[in-house]
């Protein structure tokens, strides 16, 4: 079944895969070298407008939400579709929010649509507010709004202000 031919024939198909390693330039990339050095993206996670999800949900990914969630959500992406309602913190790189959320986002870009109900504060690093958006809280823009750490020590240093004014 194996013949002598073929095993050349991959031989010299190999040798010159190494010849062409060899004379590509320094600085240069192979589409190969792309291919397994990075990972495919995957679809986003979709919890649909009958579900209702207790808990808290944390994930690397992208998270689309149509139906209600009670607990923080964490996720790369986050989009929250006209009929879900979420109940609980929000953080993520990016948040679209075309639906209710009733708690706190915290966010690199965070966009309201003219759909949008939050009732809550937005720490933001960008944030765009569409007209016809309902929006009862505070905006407070940082460097690094992931970083809940942050958060805490402006809460610590404004509580210590205030106990020295009385002082």
């Amino acid at each position: 079944m194996f013949s002598k031919i073929k095993t050349n024939e991959q031989n010299k198909k190999n040798i010159t895969e190494v010849s062409k390693e060899i004379n590509r330039s320094p600085g240069e990339t192979t589409y190969s070298q792309l291919d397994s050095s990075s990972k495919p993206k995957s679809p986003p996670s979709t919890l649909s407008s009958d579900l209702t999800i207790t808990g808290n949900l944390k994930t690397t990914g992208d998270i689309q939400v149509e139906g209600k969630v009670e607990g923080d959500i964490r996720a790369h992406l986050l989009t929250v579709g006209e009929t879900a309602l979420i109940k609980g913190e929000v953080i993520a790189d990016d948040i679209v929010v075309n639906g209710r959320v009733v708690g706190r986002i915290r966010g690199l870009k965070v966009r309201l649509t003219a759909t949008a109900r939050v009732e809550g504060d937005i720490i933001h690093k960008t944030i765009a507010i569409e007209s016809g958006a309902h929006f009862e809280g505070s905006v407070q823009r940082q460097e690094d709004p992931l970083n809940s750490s942050s958060n805490d020590n402006l809460k610590k240093s404004s509580i210590i202000e205030e106990r020295t004014k009385g002082i």
